[in-house]
């Protein structure tokens, strides 16, 4: 791929942002410029969240240039918006090794830099953070104002509305700038996109609104009058009512064009100096602005690989197994075509999730509810409960955000949502943020529940299958993020027995119990262990809840050791099998058992391969812990007593 580093004679000059406000503003417009060449070189080299960093460079410069940064805390929303940022903010050195092992986060990051006051990588959080900010700073903290940077579709959480209403009831001063590209992941939706999209239609008035806004008490009276009158029309005060955000209790300036300095600046300037309650900056963006590859496709290059700056093209992935995402859409797509009543909910994640592949032969039967996780999981519910046979499918750390309504809403109510988890495990790039390592734990503790994790992609087809059949109560099945393993698919799932496992190769010393697809690594752990004259079953369990309990004890009784392996946290499937061990008094008689799960620790972002190894889940870890159950070439640790 060819590649030349861009000149940027004044970026070079730029050690943080104090040297923004130095320059003059016909040079911090040139600046955005070089930004955004290097933000396009070095995102070639790492891959990463391009297109909605492309969007805010000017806004970003902008930002810097006006408020008083690091004092004033700025918070981006998404924080894959936070690219520019970085580079601004003493980390351009560092910025090609974002997303990888020991590198920049791909997010805002409060350990990365005195910069990144509030992490965020799930949305809408942004309006809470800088309301408790700024609450902190009337309340005599060492902080100045807080701007909120929402965008990128996270305005369309229910999360954001919450915090407008409450920083609106409160009336004190902080700045909200709605960064508007009207595109999340995939193309926006709802109502709210549309009002938006309203607002930006005026641009004419909108134009000469945030002229006023700027400079309206320094113009000449009939000037000033103009501008008031141009003001009004947009924000409804001619007719009484004002625009959503100001029935909220928001100051709404906008909309103006984002990349456009010579309107950024003087707005933002007019708000710092001015604003004595909440202020609300409508900013009109282009996600992948200023690079024509990104600004032509679908996604404008919302995530990439590393990829060719002259062309765009990215770079392909070797030929191999298909990925896991790939495979549930596809197996989606086909029980669908029997079953009228299988209809799909995502949020805003429909290419994330491989619900498009259905989208795009039943259209009006997938339904994309924007970045409202709480929300899809009710309306999921409430079609269960309608007679439908709805299929969620979120990723494991977005689930985490709708737990009161798989609860309540669900569970509870016995309903039959089948819930695809996806990017469960450890996630690679992404980090900690995104890892799917709580899900076992959170759903196997739900009354009524089936849980079932795919040991490779046959396995899912056939969870797909049986959960389309299952109308007894809510299913989820997990499956992870990245390609499969290569195994032969069926030609259509299959309905598997709830809560059997299976064994798949016998032995008489240790038991290896998986659930999930860390089922290869036990296969090349128990390699390891028979080269040295153990003898090990290796049995998948499939089922979390309902768990096998028969095949568990079987196991337990038949062998010296038995260990639990999964790709979640502490408190999950090896939890639920030394209940039921207990239960059924296995632990009186003595038992060697061992888990091998995640550690209780956030694991940062690496490869997949290097943070399950972080993790110590690797294959030699399974069969290291096996010898240690034995008492075989490791310190046997007695239990302490208290005393």
């Amino acid at each position: 791929m060819t590649h030349t580093t861009p000149k940027t004679p004044l970026l070079d000059r730029v050690a943080g942002p104090a040297d923004l406000r130095r320059m003059p503003d016909h040079d911090l417009a040139a600046l955005a410029g070089e930004l955004r060449a290097e933000l396009i070189s070095a995102v070639s080299e790492t891959g990463g969240h391009l297109g909605s960093s492309l969007g805010v460079v000017e806004l970003t410069v902008a930002i810097h240039a006006v408020f008083n940064t690091p004092m004033d805390k700025l918070i981006w929303d998404v924080g894959h918006q936070c690219y520019p940022h970085k580079i601004l903010t003493g980390r351009r050195d560092r910025i090609r090794t974002l997303r990888q092992k020991g590198g920049l986060s791909g997010f805002t990051k409060r350990a990365e830099s005195a910069f990144d006051p509030f992490g965020a990588a799930h949305s809408s959080t942004s309006i809470s953070a800088a309301l408790g900010f700024t609450v902190g700073r009337d309340m005599g903290q060492a902080t100045g104002d807080a701007i909120a940077v929402i965008g990128d579709g996270a305005i369309s959480a229910g999360m954001a509305y919450e915090a407008l209403n409450n920083a609106g009831a409160e009336g004190r001063r902080m700045f909200v700038i709605l960064n508007d590209n009207e595109m999340s992941i995939a193309p926006p939706v709802g109502a709210m996109s549309a009002y938006l999209s309203g607002l930006y239609a005026n641009e004419p008035l909108a134009k000469m609104r945030s002229l006023a806004e700027g400079f309206e008490a320094a113009m000449p009276a009939p000037m000033r009058e103009g501008a008031k009158r141009a003001r009004q029309l947009v924000t409804g005060g001619l007719s009484g009512s004002g625009t959503l955000f100001e029935e909220l209790g928001f100051e709404y300036v906008g909309p103006i064009d984002g990349h456009d300095m010579r309107q950024v600046l003087p707005v933002l300037r007019a708000a710092r100096a001015r604003a004595t309650g909440p202020v609300l900056i409508h900013c009109c963006t282009v996600k992948g602005k200023g690079y024509a590859p990104a600004e032509t496709s679908a996604d404008k290059y919302h995530g990439v690989a590393k990829f060719d700056v002259e062309t765009g093209a990215q770079a392909k992935k070797a030929g191999g197994a298909p990925s896991y995402t790939s495979v549930f859409g596809k197996a989606l797509t086909e029980e669908a075509a029997r079953d009228p009543d299988i209809v799909a909910v995502t949020a805003a994640m429909p290419a994330g999730t491989g619900v498009d592949i259905m989208a795009q032969r039943f259209p009006g039967r997938v339904f994309d509810v924007g970045i409202a996780e709480q929300h899809g999981v009710t309306f999921a519910a409430g079609m269960a409960a309608s007679g439908l046979k709805p299929f969620a499918a979120i990723y494991s750390t977005f689930l985490q955000r709708g737990y009161d309504q798989v609860v309540h809403d669900v569970a509870l109510q016995g309903l039959p949502v089948r819930f695809a988890i996806d990017r469960a495990g450890l996630v690679g790039a992404d980090g900690a943020t995104h890892a799917g390592a709580f899900d076992i734990g959170y759903l196997s503790s739900l009354p009524g529940f089936t849980v079932m994790a795919a040991a490779d992609e046959a396995e899912l087809t056939h969870m797909v299958a049986t959960a389309a059949a299952h109308d007894a109560g809510p299913i989820a099945f997990r499956y992870p993020r990245g390609a499969g393993t290569g195994v032969t698919l069926p030609e259509r799932g299959a309905v598997l027995e709830i809560g059997r496992g299976r064994v798949l190769c016998e032995g008489d010393d240790v038991a290896l119990l998986s659930l999930g697809t860390h089922l290869s690594e036990c296969f090349d752990a128990a390699a390891m262990l028979e080269d040295e004259g153990v003898s090990v079953t290796v049995a998948d369990a499939r089922f979390a809840k309902p768990l096998d309990e028969a095949l568990m004890l079987r196991l337990a009784r038949s062998h010296r050791a038995l260990v639990t392996v999964e790709e979640g946290a502490e408190g999950g499937f090896g939890s639920v099998v030394m209940h039921a061990l207990a239960r059924h008094g296995a632990f009186d008689r003595g038992l060697a058992i061992r888990n091998v799960c995640l550690p209780d620790r956030f694991i940062e972002q690496a490869s997949p391969a290097e943070m399950y190894a972080d993790a110590g889940m690797t294959a030699a870890d399974i069969a290291a812990v096996a010898r240690s159950a034995m008492g075989r070439g490791a310190e046997v640790v007695p239990l302490s007593v208290a005393t």
